[in-house]
C-alpha cells in the first residue's frame, strides 16, 4: 500500500489514493508487529485522509465503510481519553449507519449494529444500564441478518458479543441475564470451533468463564470449577508468545476466578491467583495497557486483601500499594466506573488494615467508601450501589470516631440501604452477609430497648440462616460435592455463633441449644437419613418423601443447568416441594435444620444427663440438661477461661507431638487443670443427685481430650467415670445420638475382626484370638489375610461386632485420608498421591488401607460396636470450624453401627490388649457398651499385680505367653498398681448408644 501511494497521490488519483489509504488503515488497525497504540495512531490518520476524497455525497458507500473502519480505530484507540475516543466511535457508526441501511446493505448494516453495539457495551457516558440497552437492541438488529444458516461467523461473533452484554447488564434479574448471557457463549461455540476458529473460540472460552464466575444460579462451586476450565481451554490458544494482550486479559481472569474458588484450599487458591495476576503483568504494562494494567493491579490488591499465606500485616500493604497505583490510571474523569471500583476495593483494605492508627484508617476507609458512592448511584450501578453501603456499614459499626451510638445507626442505615438490592430472592448469598452484619449491629446497637435491639438481631440472624440453609439444601445430595457441603458450613458458621450468643443474652437457652445443634454434623446426619431412609420412618411417608425427593432433584437440575422455561416459577415451586418435604419429615424426625430441644429430650433415658460444650468467640459455655429439664441450664465461662483453654490446648498438643515423654509425664497433672478450666466443680453441682449416666458432647478440639477422665475436685485418686454407675459416653451432637438410638441391634454372637495385619504389634494376636472366644462365631482376618480386598469381599452385614486390632492414623491435613493400616500397603514410594506415612516414617498406600472414605461405603446394618483397638482412631478434623466431626468414628456411625470405641492418642500394644480382652469380658456380662469400657478402665487402672497376674491365669493363653507376661511384671511389687497413670487407661472413649 505504502509503494502504491509513491504514486495514488491525492492531486493525481484521488480516488485510488483514498481507496489505499483507506486500506492501508485497515491493514494498520490489525497489525500485531510494533505497538498497538502506534498503530490505531496511523489507522486513524489513514481512515481520515481517505474522508477528505470520500465525501458523502461524491462517494456516499465509500464514505460509509471509512466512518465504519474509523469507528473501529477509535473503539480500540489506546492514546486519548477512553471517553472521548468511544464517543467518536460511535458517531462514526452512525454516520454509516446513514448510508447502510438494512434494506440497501443488509450485510454492512449489521456489521455495523453489531460494532455499534460494542461500542454502547464500552461507553464511559451516559448511563451504564441505558448504554447496554441499546447495545443489546444493536446486537439483536444483527442477528436479523446474520443467521446462523446465511452467516454463521457473524452470528456466532455477535452471539459473544451478545453473551458479553448481558453478562453485563444492569436492568432485569442478574441470575436471568446471566443465563442468557452463558446460552448466548454457548451458541457461539456451535460455530468457533478450536479446530475452525480457535482464536474466536479462545475468545469465547473467555467471556464463558467470566459468565460462569458471576453465574448465580446453580452451585457456586461447580460454576467456579467451569470458569476455571473454560480460562485454561482458552489459554490453549491464548500463549503468551501469539497472543500477549489475550493471554494477560485470560491470566486476569483466572486468577479472578482462583480468588474466589471454593474448591481446593483457599490459600492455595490464591496464591495461584496472585501469580496468574503477576503474569498478567508482564504483558500488561502500565506503558502498553494502561487500563489493563490498572484492572489487573485492583484484582492482585484484592488477591492480597485476601491472602492466608504470609503476614496480614504486609499483605494488606501490598493490597494498598496494588489500589493506589490502579488509581493512577483509573481517575473519575476518565474510568468513572473502574475508579468506584478500586475506591470500594481500597476502602475494605483500610477497613482490616493492621499497619498505622486503626482511627485513621477507618477514617481513610469511609473516605473511599463516600467516593465511590459519587459513581455507584442506585439508579445507575444498583449492585455496585448496595455492595458499597454494606462495606460501608461495616467501617460505621467499627468506627472509632465520633458518637458510637451516631456511627451504629449510620451503619444500620447503609445496611439496610444494602437490603434494597441485596435481596433474598435476587443475591442469596450477599442479602445472608448483609444480614448476619445488620444482626450483630442490632446487638451491640446503644440506641432504643436493648431487649428490642436483641430481638431484631436474631430476626436478621433467622433470615440469614434460613437463607444459607437453602443455599446448602441446593447442592444435589450423592451428586459427589458434598464437601461444598461441609465448606458452606464453615463459611457461615458465625451466623450460629452469633444467634446462639444473642439467645443466650436473652436468656433463651432452649433456642440457643437448638441453633447450636443445627450448626453441628450436617453433613453426617444427612449420609445416615439417605442410607437409612426405610428404617427411619413410616413406609408410607417413605414413600412420599422418595416421591417429593425425585421431583426436588429433578426440578433443581433444571434451574441448575438454566434448561428450565420458567426459572421464577419454577424456584417458587421447588420452594413449597421442599416446605412439603420438611413437614412432612418434622412430623416424625426433626433433625439439621428443623432440630427441636423437647423431641429429642423425650427421647433421653431416666437419670441420663446430657453436659454439651460451646466454644465461643470470647467465652465457652456448658449446656446442662435431663429429660425433665424445663429448658437447658448453661453455664457461662470468662474470657480468661477461654484464652486459659486454648493455651492449655495448645501446650498439650505441642508436647504430645514433640515432646511425647513430657506429655506423658504430665498427663495427670494437665487433666487437673482442665477440669479447673471447664469448672467441673460447678458442673457437678448443677447435675441431679440421681443422675448415674453422663452422656458429653465436646465441641471443637475438646473431642481430643479425654473428658471422662478428669479428676472428680473432691475426690482425689477418682475421676468422672468413677462417679456414674452406668456409665460415661460421647456423642458428636445430639442429633447424631438421636440418630444411632434409633437403631436397634440386639444380636452381639457374630463377630468380625482384624488382626494384626502388619505383623509388629506382639500382644495384638494374643488379644483378638481371646474375643474372639466370647462370640458364637467369628470371621477373623489374620496378619497377611486381612488386606482391603478381603475386607470388600466379606459380607460385613451380618457382623454384630466389628473389631480392628492393628495401626491407625490420623491424617490432619486431610482427615478423610485418615485410615487403619491393612496387609499389603506397605510401600517404598515417597512421592504419591494416595501415600500416607505413621509418625514412625513408614509410608502406605492409601488404596490398600481401609480410609474413612472407604468407611462410608461400608454396610453395618446389623452392627452393634465397632472396637478400633488402635492408635488415634478417635481423633477428628481440628480444622473444622463447623464441627463436622470428620474422623474414623463418624465413617464407623455412618456406615451403620450403634456404637464406636476409639482411642486419643497413641497406645501401648499391651495395655490395649488387656483393657479390649477386660472390656469384652464385661460385654458378656450384657453390659451397655459404655459401662463396660468404663468399667475396664476402672480396673486396668486400679489392678495390682497379684490380680492382674491371677486374672491372666484364667485366660486361655498359650504358656509361652502366660510366662512372657510373668516375666514383664516380675519387676513389681504384688501390690503395685502397675497401670495406674491414664495414658495407659484413658485414651478410649465410647460414642454412640
Amino acid at each position: 500500500y505504502e509503494s502504491a501511494l509513491e504514486v495514488y497521490t491525492q492531486q493525481a488519483f484521488p480516488s485510488g489514493w483514498a481507496s489505499t489509504q483507506n486500506n492501508l488503515g485497515n491493514t494498520y488497525l490489525y497489525r500485531i508487529t510494533g505497538e498497538k497504540a502506534d498503530n490505531l495512531e496511523t489507522a486513524i490518520a489513514c481512515f481520515q485522509c481517505a474522508l477528505k476524497v470520500r465525501t458523502q455525497q461524491a462517494f456516499p458507500t465509500d464514505w460509509a465503510m471509512t466512518q465504519y473502519n474509523l469507528g473501529n480505530a477509535y473503539s480500540n484507540r489506546i492514546r486519548g481519553e477512553k471517553a472521548d475516543n468511544l464517543e467518536t466511535a460511535i458517531a462514526c457508526f452512525q454516520c454509516a449507519l446513514e448510508v447502510r441501511t438494512q434494506q440497501a446493505f443488509p450485510s454492512d448494516w449489521a456489521s455495523t449494529q453489531n460494532n455499534l453495539g460494542l461500542a454502547y457495551s464500552d461507553r464511559i457516558r451516559g448511563e451504564k444500564a441505558d448504554n447496554l440497552e441499546t447495545a443489546i437492541a444493536c446486537f439483536q438488529c444483527a442477528l436479523e441478518v446474520r443467521t446462523q444458516q446465511a452467516f454463521p461467523s457473524g452470528w456466532a461473533s455477535t452471539q459473544n458479543n451478545l453473551g458479553a452484554a448481558y453478562s453485563d447488564r444492569i436492568t432485569g434479574e442478574k441470575a436471568d441475564n446471566l443465563e442468557t448471557a452463558i446460552a448466548c457463549f454457548q451458541s457461539a461455540l456451535e460455530v468457533y470451533t478450536q479446530q475452525a476458529f480457535p482464536y474466536n473460540w479462545a475468545m469465547t472460552q473467555n467471556n464463558l468463564g467470566a459468565a460462569y464466575s458471576n453465574r448465580i444460579t446453580g452451585e457456586k462451586a461447580d460454576n467456579l470449577e467451569t470458569a476455571i476450565a473454560c480460562y485454561q481451554s482458552a489459554l490453549e490458544v491464548y500463549t503468551q508468545q501469539a497472543f500477549p494482550t489475550a493471554w494477560a486479559m485470560t491470566q486476569n481472569n483466572l486468577g479472578a476466578a482462583y480468588s474466589d474458588r471454593i474448591t481446593g484450599e483457599k490459600a492455595d487458591n490464591l496464591e495461584t491467583a496472585i501469580a496468574c495476576f503477576q503474569s498478567a503483568l508482564e504483558v500488561c504494562t502500565q506503558q502498553a495497557f494502561p487500563t489493563d494494567w490498572a484492572m489487573t493491579q485492583n484484582n492482585l490488591g484484592a488477591a492480597y486483601s485476601d491472602r492466608i499465606t504470609g503476614e496480614k500485616a504486609d499483605n494488606l500493604e501490598t493490597a494498598i500499594a496494588c489500589f493506589q497505583s490502579a488509581l493512577e490510571v483509573c481517575t473519575q474523569q476518565a474510568f468513572p466506573t473502574d475508579w468506584a471500583m478500586t475506591q470500594n476495593n481500597l476502602g475494605a483494605a483500610y477497613s482490616d488494615r493492621i499497619t498505622g492508627e486503626k482511627a485513621d484508617n477507618l477514617e481513610t476507609a469511609i473516605a473511599c467508601f463516600q467516593s465511590a458512592l459519587e459513581v455507584r448511584t442506585q439508579q445507575a450501578f444498583p449492585y455496585d450501589w448496595a455492595t458499597t453501603q454494606h462495606n460501608l456499614g461495616i467501617a460505621y459499626s467499627d468506627r472509632i470516631r465520633g458518637e458510637k451510638a451516631d456511627n451504629l445507626e449510620t451503619a444500620i442505615n447503609c445496611y439496610q440501604c444494602a437490603l434494597e438490592v441485596r435481596t433474598q430472592q435476587a443475591f442469596p448469598a450477599d442479602w445472608a452477609t448483609t444480614q448476619h452484619n445488620l444482626g450483630i449491629t442490632y446487638r451491640n446497637r446503644i440506641r432504643g430497648e436493648k431487649e428490642q435491639n436483641l430481638e431484631t438481631a436474631i430476626a436478621c440472624f433467622q433470615s440469614a440462616i434460613e437463607t444459607v440453609e437453602y443455599l446448602r439444601d441446593e447442592i444435589i445430595s450423592g451428586s459427589g460435592i458434598e464437601e461444598y457441603k461441609t465448606k458452606l458450613a464453615e463459611q457461615w458458621n458465625r451466623l450460629y455463633l452469633g444467634i446462639v450468643e444473642v439467645c443466650l443474652e436473652l436468656e433463651d437457652y432452649t433456642q440457643a441449644l437448638e441453633y447450636l445443634e443445627r450448626s453441628k454434623n450436617r453433613n453426617l446426619i444427612e449420609l445416615i437419613l439417605i442410607r437409612e431412609f426405610a428404617q427411619l420412618f413410616p413406609s408410607e411417608v417413605v414413600n412420599q418423601l422418595r416421591e417429593l425427593q425425585i421431583e426436588i432433584a429433578s426440578n433443581q437440575k433444571l434451574l441448575q443447568t438454566g434448561t428450565a422455561d420458567n426459572p421464577t416459577n419454577l424456584a417458587q415451586h421447588l420452594k413449597e416441594l421442599r416446605q412439603q418435604r420438611n413437614s412432612l419429615q418434622d412430623k416424625h424426625l426433626a433433625i439439621g435444620s428443623r432440630f427441636k430441644f423437647e423431641q429429642f429430650q423425650a427421647t433421653l433415658e431416666e437419670n441420663t444427663a446430657i453436659v454439651e460444650f460451646y466454644i465461643g468467640r470470647s467465652r465457652f459455655f456448658t449446656f446442662i440438661f435431663t429429660r425433665h429439664s424445663q429448658q437447658p441450664l448453661v453455664l457461662s465461662s470468662s474470657s480468661d477461661d477461654l484464652d486459659e483453654l486454648i493455651d492449655w490446648t495448645n501446650a498439650y498438643l505441642k508436647d504430645y507431638y514433640q515432646q511425647p515423654q513430657d506429655w506423658s509425664n504430665q498427663l495427670s497433672s494437665r487433666l487437673q487443670k482442665l477440669a479447673e478450666i471447664l469448672n467441673l466443680k460447678e458442673i457437678l453441682q448443677e447435675l441431679p443427685k440421681d443422675c448415674n449416666q453422663l452422656i458429653l458432647i465436646p465441641h471443637q478440639y475438646l473431642h481430643l481430650f479425654p473428658l471422662h477422665a478428669l479428676p472428680l475436685p473432691e475426690n482425689p485418686g477418682k475421676c468422672l467415670l468413677d462417679k456414674y454407675s452406668q456409665g460415661v459416653r460421647y456423642a458428636p451432637s445430639c442429633q447424631l445420638l438421636q440418630l444411632v438410638q434409633n437403631r436397634q441391634r440386639p444380636d452381639f454372637t457374630h463377630l468380625f475382626a482384624i488382626q494384626n495385619p502388619t505383623r509388629d504389634l506382639k500382644y495384638t494376636d494374643m488379644e483378638v484370638e481371646i474375643i474372639q472366644s466370647y462370640f458364637d462365631s467369628a470371621k477373623i482376618l489374620p496378619q497377611t489375610e486381612a488386606t482391603k480386598s478381603a475386607i470388600d469381599n466379606t459380607n460385613l452385614k451380618d457382623s454384630h461386632c466389628a473389631h480392628f486390632s492393628c495401626h491407625g492414623l490420623f491424617d490432619f491435613q486431610n482427615p478423610r485420608q485418615s485410615a487403619l493400616i491393612l496387609a499389603g500397603s506397605e510401600t517404598a514410594a515417597t512421592k504419591d498421591s494416595q501415600l500416607v506415612t505413621l509418625r514412625d516414617g513408614t509410608n502406605y498406600n492409601l488404596e490398600n488401607c481401609l480410609s474413612l472414605n472407604a468407611v462410608l461405603e461400608l454396610d453395618l446394618e446389623n452392627c452393634r460396636l465397632v472396637t478400633l483397638s488402635a492408635c488415634e482412631t478417635g481423633l477428628v478434623d481440628l480444622r473444622s470450624t463447623s464441627d463436622e466431626y470428620i474422623g474414623l468414628p463418624s465413617g464407623f456411625l455412618v456406615a451403620g453401627s450403634t456404637s464406636v470405641v476409639a482411642s486419643l492418642w497413641k497406645v501401648n500394644d499391651l495395655t490395649t490388649a488387656l483393657l479390649m480382652i477386660k472390656f469384652y469380658q464385661n460385654l458378656q456380662q450384657h453390659l451397655p457398651v459404655a459401662l463396660a469400657l468404663n468399667q475396664a478402665q476402672t480396673w486396668l487402672r486400679d489392678v495390682t499385680k497379684q490380680k492382674l497376674v491371677e486374672w491372666m491365669s484364667n485366660l486361655p493363653l498359650r504358656r509361652e505367653t502366660k510366662q512372657e507376661l510373668k516375666n514383664t511384671w516380675n519387676w513389681y511389687k504384688p501390690q503395685t498398681k502397675l497401670y495406674n497413670k491414664p495414658e495407659y487407661w484413658a485414651a478410649f472413649c465410647a460414642i454412640g448408644q
